[in-house]
C-alpha cells in the first residue's frame, strides 16, 4: 500500500505535525490524529526506553476508540520519529518497538540509514526523511526513503536556510514522490502555499507548542503566543547545528543575543548559570505571530482548516478542502 493509499480518506487537512522534543506525548498525538492530521512524536521522548511499547499502545487503543466512535471521520494515522544518527544508542531498541507496533509512518533524522528503511518497509510501512539540502535529499532517497520532510528557512529547532521557493523547486525538478514542507507554516493560508509550491503536506510544529496536550511549560507556551518572527534568533552555537531559538528563552539564560559569538555556548555555562540546553532554551520558528492564544490541538487544527478555507476561497479554488490526492 502506497503512503497516498494509506492517507486516503483520513486527513481533513494536507498536514503532518512535526515530532517535537520533549514535548510531542500521547495526548497531543492523539489529538492531533483524531483532528485529521498526522499526529507525531520523537521515540526519545519516552523515557525510559521501557515507556515507548507503552506509549504506542496508548496512542493505538485511543485512536481505535475514536474510530469506533466516528465510523465517518476515522482518524489519521500517527507518526514516530527515529533519530537514526550512530550516537543513538537507543535506535535498535526504538527500531524494534516501532516494527512490532507496525508504526504507519516513520520520519527519519539525522542521517539516513538503508536498514532502517527495509525494517519500516518490511512491515509496509512508510518512511520520511528530513533534509535541509539537496545533497542530503538525494542520499535519502537513494537509500530508500520513500519520502522528504524539506526543513526550509524559518522552522522551528534544528533548520536549514534555503527558501521554501528554491528547496521545493529544485526537489520536484527530480523527486515526484510524497514531499512535506517545514518553515515558519502556522496558518492555513501557508498551507495552501506550501501545495502549491508543489509539497504534498504542511509539516507544522511551533503553533501545537502553545495546545493543551503539549508537554511544554506554561511559560514556553506562552512566550510562543505572546512573540513574532523578529523574537527568533537563528544560531549554531546552541548546539553546534543551526537552529531557531525563542530570544527571550536566550535572555532569561543569560545570553546576549546581540552577541551570541563572543560567548562560550558549547560549556552549557551562560551569566553564570547552569543552563540545560534541550530544557531551558526553547526552539521555535518563525511562524508564531499567527499564534494568538493557548488552546486544545483540535481547536488549533479547526482555525487552520477555516484558514485554509477562506485562502482558498479568495483564490477562486472551487475544489474541495483536502488537497485530491488525500481526500476521501
Amino acid at each position: 500500500m502506497t503512503l497516498r493509499e494509506t492517507l486516503h480518506g483520513r486527513l481533513s487537512l494536507p498536514a503532518i505535525a512535526a515530532p517535537l522534543f520533549i514535548i510531542s506525548v500521547p495526548d497531543l498525538v492523539v489529538a492531533q490524529c483524531c483532528a485529521g492530521i498526522v499526529g507525531s512524536m520523537p521515540s526519545l521522548n519516552a523515557r525510559p526506553a521501557s515507556q515507548l511499547d507503552e506509549w504506542l499502545c496508548e496512542i493505538e487503543e485511543r485512536i481505535a476508540a475514536h474510530d469506533a466512535a466516528h465510523p465517518g471521520r476515522p482518524a489519521a494515522p500517527y507518526a514516530i520519529n527515529l533519530i537514526v544518527h550512530r550516537s543513538n544508542e537507543r535506535l535498535e531498541h526504538d527500531l524494534g518497538v516501532v516494527e512490532r507496533h507496525r508504526v504507519p509512518l516513520v520520519i527519519t533524522s539525522l542521517g539516513a540509514r538503508p536498514e532502517v528503511n527495509d525494517t519500516v518497509h518490511g512491515y509496509g510501512g512508510h518512511v520520511l526523511h528530513d533534509v535541509i539540502n539537496q545533497r542530503f535529499a538525494h542520499k535519502a532517497v537513494e537509500k530508500g526513503a520513500d519520502g522528504l520532510v524539506l526543513v526550509a528557512a524559518g522552522a522551528g529547532g534544528h533548520a536549514g536556510s534555503l527558501s521554501p521557493f528554491a528547496l521545493v523547486g529544485e526537489t520536484r525538478a527530480w523527486f515526484d514522490g510524497p514531499i512535506a514542507l517545514s518553515g515558519a507554516i502556522a496558518h492555513g493560508s501557508a498551507i495552501l502555499a506550501a501545495e502549491a509550491l508543489g509539497a504534498d503536506f504542511a509539516y507544522l510544529g511551533s503553533a501545537f507548542i502553545a495546545t493543551a496536550e503539549a508537554r511544554a511549560e506554561a511559560d514556553h507556551k506562552q512566550m510562543v503566543v505572546d512573540h513574532a518572527a523578529e523574537d527568533i534568533v537563528y544560531t549554531d552555537l546552541i548546539t553546534g547545528v543551526h537552529g531557531n531559538y525563542l530570544k527571550p528563552s536566550l535572555v532569561r539564560a543569560g545570553i546576549d543575543p546581540s552577541n551570541l559569538a563572543a560567548q562560550e555556548a558549547a560549556k552549557m555555562d551562560f551569566g553564570g548559570n547552569r543552563v540545560k540546553k534541550w530544557k531551558d532554551i526553547w526552539g521555535s520558528g518563525q511562524g508564531i505571530g499567527a499564534v494568538q492564544s493557548v488552546q486544545p490541538a483540535a481547536a488549533l487544527v479547526e482555525r487552520l482548516r477555516a484558514e485554509y478555507a477562506a485562502a482558498r476561497h479568495r483564490l477562486g479554488a472551487a475544489s474541495p478542502l483536502v488537497h485530491p490526492a488525500w481526500r476521501g
